[in-house]
């Protein structure tokens, strides 16, 4: 069992109410631990802890810093397993998965900030004015269920390293991680105040610190309703707001596309940690005359993507490598669970809409997995002779459905692209690299893979349209949780 009955504030464990948060798995739908359910005063004594904290520490040397962000990507490496067994329990993702990309993933971007605080322009001149850049004050992050520690790292590694002081809440989903990442932050020897943990529910703890007058910043990551709520709290006090949310990515396949990879690519990115990622490319656009094909070479596909007990799932990884000290990314071919009930429900729900709308379907379905008797599971799933105005091509559905979309010409194929209101990611595939790059300029979205391109952890996150504002990981990343003054000199 998981068990945590104290908030981590102003540097030590504090104790919380009686109120618990029970988190349970996925898989075997059991309880596995439970964590403090927060209040709006413990969000108030952890952003008091925060602005008390940060003018020592934005004004510590960087090098200084950038030792306790390096200690504590080192004491991370050392928990990886305990990381990896928590996150496999709290999320379902299978084991192989969770070591490379739920744990791995954010040791890349922990492990990433000392060399990148070496490439912020922190002081430069303009005439006769000097422009600074300097810590934008107390950050709060909110984090999600999908790839929890991935997105704490995305946010709080950034912030400590660049000087803001930190206040999260993630999901009251999969906590259990955070805890544990609290556990590493006090062994590292961070000074009081600094980092500071407060779990709960949204309405609870996530709107007050929202709207908490003492927070400078907002960085939030969720579903795209609950990113206009924080805006509109959040604009009461004129904060900066960073927002993270939904998908519904394309992967456009040009008429001279090598079908068999394109198809097999996107069906694996459609349904990659069971559909729960919003860059998931959940909408295929394929040329009229190839979708017979397409059809065809998605259902011998999706038979490679297996439903596993995910913490005995140890093989079928397809590598994608990617050039750090931590070893390599990859993701699986396998799916687990979804992480709840509730968002089991949601995924079938969609799926009979898809059906009542008048999608074919091309494999999968709503029902249960008949080898799974418990757990979350839901049949990997793949619609055709689908619609622009159907819900399933519209609405993200966050599961493993994937909706084939065709097209007679390239700019039908770019218009159903950029037809639904996101914009976080998509892709091209055509024979010629310089075509599909022409075409993903043309595409409103914060990142295009051309070609089946791996993902960056370097480069900037984020998205267009209702797929929010502002970038993280990288330089980017950094710079997010900085503030530009210019002094103007005699």
């Amino acid at each position: 069992m998981y068990t945590f009955t104290s908030h981590y504030i102003d540097g030590r464990w504090t104790a919380a109410g009686k109120e618990r948060i029970a988190v349970f798995d996925p898989a075997t739908e059991e309880r596995i631990g439970e964590v403090p359910a927060g209040t709006s005063a413990d969000a108030d004594a952890a952003v008091a802890a925060a602005t008390r904290a940060f003018p020592a520490w934005s004004a510590l040397p960087h090098a200084e810093r950038a030792a306790l962000l390096e200690r504590l990507t080192d004491l991370l490496i050392n928990r990886r397993e305990r990381l990896a067994a928590a996150l496999v329990a709290e999320v379902g993702s299978p084991a192989s998965f969770t070591a490379a990309v739920q744990v791995g993933l954010p040791l890349v971007t922990f492990g990433s900030q000392p060399g990148l605080l070496g490439a912020v322009a922190w002081r430069s001149e303009v005439g006769h004015s000097v422009v600074v850049r300097e810590a934008a004050g107390v950050v709060v992050a909110i984090t999600p269920w999908n790839y929890p520690l991935h997105q704490i790292a995305a946010k709080v590694a950034p912030a400590l390293a660049v000087g803001c002081t930190v206040v999260l809440k993630p999901s009251e989903v999969a906590p259990v991680n955070a805890f544990l990442l609290a556990e590493a932050i006090e062994e590292a020897g961070f000074p009081p105040g600094v980092f500071n943990l407060v779990c709960g529910t949204g309405t609870q703890v996530g709107e007050r610190l929202v709207a908490h007058p003492g927070v400078d910043v907002v960085s939030f990551t969720g579903s795209t309703a609950a990113g206009r709520r924080i805006g509109a709290l959040a604009a009461a006090t004129v904060k900066q707001v960073h927002l993270e949310l939904g998908g519904k990515s394309p992967s456009v396949l040009l008429h001279d596309a090598d079908l068999p990879t394109a198809v097999a690519d996107g069906l694996a990115k459609a349904f990659v940690n069971s559909g729960q990622t919003c860059t998931a490319l959940s909408r295929m656009i394929v040329p009229r005359s190839r979708l017979a094909e397409a059809e065809e070479i998605a259902a011998a596909a999706v038979v490679n993507h297996r439903l596993v007990d995910p913490a005995a799932e140890t093989e079928g990884l397809r590598p994608v490598v990617l050039a750090d000290r931590l070893g390599h990314i990859a993701f699986t071919f396998a799916l687990g669970p979804l992480v709840s009930a509730a968002q089991r429900e949601r995924v079938t729900r969609y799926v009979r809409e898809g059906l009542r709308e008048g999608a074919r379907l091309v494999a999968g379905g709503p029902e249960r997995p008949e080898e799974f008797e418990r757990g979350h599971y839901v049949r990997p799933t793949v619609f055709s002779d689908t619609a622009p105005d159907m819900t399933i091509v519209r609405e993200e559905i966050f599961g493993p459905v994937l909706c084939l979309q065709a097209y007679e010409g390239e700019d039908e194929a770019v218009a159903l692209a950029n037809g639904t209101p996101y914009g976080l990611c998509a892709a091209v595939w055509s024979a010629d690299t310089d075509r599909a790059t022409a075409v993903a300029g043309r595409l409103r979205a914060g990142q295009v893979e051309i070609n089946g391109a791996r993902f960056n952890p370097f480069a900037p996150f984020g998205g267009y349209k209702q797929s929010g504002h502002g970038r993280e990981l990288g330089l980017w990343g950094l710079e997010t949780f900085l503030q530009t003054k210019s002094l103007q000199l005699p």
